[in-house]
C-alpha cells in the first residue's frame, strides 16, 4: 500500500509539474510573439516522450479541434514541430524539436523574418524622405528614422551572427557578458 501511495504521489507531482510548465511556456510564448495556446501546444509536445495527434492535444489541453489544428499548423509554419506519419494510419502525429538551441535559433529566425526584416525595409524607404534644410520637424524626423535604422541594422547583424554561431560559442560569449 505504501508503494502505491508513493507512486500516486509521484505521478500527481509530475502532472502538476507538466501543467505548470505548459502554463508558464504559454505565458512566455506571448513574449516571443506567438499566442498563448500555440506556446502551450508547443510545451505539451516538448515534454511528450511520444508523438501526439491532434486529438491528443485537444484532450490534454482541453481545446477545440479547430484551435488545436490551427496551432499545430502554425507551429509547423514556424519550424518548431514536424509531422510524423505512421504506416497504416490516417492520423497525423506531431513531434517538437527537443534541442533547445535549435528551438531558440528557429524562434529568432522567424521573428527576424516576420518583424525585423519588414521594419528594416520600411525604415530604408523612410530614410529617403527629405526635409527642408532648417525645418525642425523634418530634421527631427530624419534623425529619428536614421537612429532607428542604425539600431535595427545592428540588431539584425547581431542576430545573423548568433544564427551562424554554434551553441558553445554563443554560451561562452553570453557568459562573458554576464560577468
Amino acid at each position: 500500500m505504501e508503494v502505491y501511495k508513493s507512486i500516486l504521489h509521484l505521478s500527481m507531482e509530475l502532472q502538476e509539474g507538466k501543467e505548470k510548465f505548459i502554463q508558464a511556456w504559454g505565458t512566455l510564448g506571448s513574449s516571443w510573439g506567438i499566442s498563448r495556446t500555440m506556446a502551450q501546444v508547443h510545451a505539451l509536445l516538448l515534454i511528450s516522450p511520444d508523438p501526439l495527434s491532434n486529438e491528443d492535444v485537444m484532450q490534454e489541453l482541453s481545446v477545440s479541434r479547430g484551435n488545436a489544428n490551427i496551432n499545430l499548423r502554425a507551429l509547423l509554419d514556424w519550424g518548431l514541430i514536424r509531422k510524423e506519419l505512421r504506416p497504416g494510419e490516417r492520423k497525423e502525429y506531431f513531434v517538437a524539436e527537443k534541442d533547445m538551441w535549435k528551438v531558440a535559433k528557429q524562434v529568432i529566425r522567424e521573428r527576424r523574418k516576420r518583424e525585423l526584416e519588414p521594419m528594416l525595409r520600411i525604415l530604408e524607404e523612410l530614410k529617403q524622405v527629405e526635409g527642408t534644410k532648417g525645418d525642425k520637424e523634418g530634421e527631427a524626423f530624419t534623425e529619428a528614422i536614421s537612429n532607428l535604422y542604425d539600431l535595427s541594422a545592428k540588431a539584425d547583424n547581431t542576430l545573423s551572427t548568433m544564427l551562424r554561431a554554434d551553441e558553445h560559442w554563443f554560451l561562452g560569449s553570453f557568459m562573458k557578458l554576464m560577468r
